[in-house]
């Protein structure tokens, strides 16, 4: 799950973009309503976590440039303004949720797994190739029913390769995909993780394999007969 942060207070946006991380999501992080803008149009997120009071306006002029997006990544409001009138004007401007501040980590995974199941998101809540299963709400790959242990861009990797799973993903859409904004990998980082991806998947009797088509990308497609 890739997932914007859109929040001025550095302590608060470092701690929680560090917890999501913890949970296999690659996160970025705006610190203001024209960072935010600029960061929802260049990549595809699955989630927005959207504060209201940014340093240059209320977030929620975000939501109505949002709402002419396609696909429209769900929005989760975050904000200590919490009353009635400032939940309901929230959601009636277009986010998905509005949850005050301060709460609970595991309260907020919850809401976003929520947020991403919903028909709008048109997102499948597990992915299947083969032998092998990816549960997209808890962000776990199994085979045959075991857990894969996988660190965290191998499992961005594997999920973006079984959304398109039997077509060639391009390079630049998984370099997207699997490392945060400004993080510029180096030439042969990708190469690496798939790399040894696949050997974990070969490994564990997967089922599946994974296929590099030299100068465009990626392809995963099943080896046996389900």
């Amino acid at each position: 799950m890739r997932v914007l942060l859109v929040d001025d207070e550095p302590d608060l946006a470092n701690a929680l973009a560090a917890a999501l991380r913890r949970h296999h999501m690659l996160v970025d992080v705006a610190r203001s309503l024209r960072a935010a803008e600029h960061a929802a149009f260049d990549a595809a997120y699955d989630v927005i976590l959207l504060d209201r009071r940014l340093p240059d306006g209320d977030g929620m002029a975000l939501l109505d440039l949002l709402a002419h997006t396609e696909p429209r990544a769900a929005v989760v409001m975050l904000s200590a303004m919490a009353g009635i009138a400032d939940r309901v004007a929230g959601l009636d401007r277009g986010a998905d949720d509005y949850l005050a501040k301060p709460f609970a980590l595991d309260e907020l995974l919850a809401r976003m797994r929520a947020v991403v199941r919903r028909p709008s998101a048109r997102r499948p809540r597990t992915l299947q190739l083969g032998r092998l299963r990816f549960d997209t709400d808890m962000r776990h790959a199994f085979v045959n029913g075991t857990p894969l242990a996988l660190p965290r861009r191998e499992l961005l990797a594997l999920e973006v390769l079984l959304r398109n799973k039997q077509c060639t993903v391009l390079r630049s859409a998984l370099l997207e995909r699997v490392y945060e904004e400004g993080n510029d990998p180096k030439s042969n980082s990708l190469d690496a993780n798939l790399s040894r991806l696949r050997s974990r998947l070969d490994g564990a009797d997967a089922g599946v394999e994974i296929h590099a088509i030299r100068g465009v990308g990626y392809l995963m497609r099943e080896t046996i007969s389900c």
